[in-house]
């Protein structure tokens, strides 16, 4: 999460979008009936997804709460 919140919301908007793209690969490899070389990678990839939304999430929220306090 650190990395995360370090990282600008350009390069954030980045790695989520290369990240959803090796999930997409993950999962057509099992919809095509093969195994996954690693069953686990699909979940860490939903979670690493998840938890970049939430660091982009939470800088919506607080840029909307710095213009509501204005």
């Amino acid at each position: 999460m650190k990395e995360l919140r370090a990282l600008e919301e350009e390069e954030l908007l980045r790695r989520i979008a290369e990240i959803e793209n090796d999930l997409l690969r993950e999962r057509g490899i099992a919809a095509m009936g093969g195994a996954p070389p690693s069953p686990g990678r699909m979940r860490a990839l939903r979670t690493n997804v998840a938890r970049a939304l939430t660091v982009l999430g939470e800088r919506e929220r607080a840029a909307r709460a710095r213009t509501a306090a204005r």
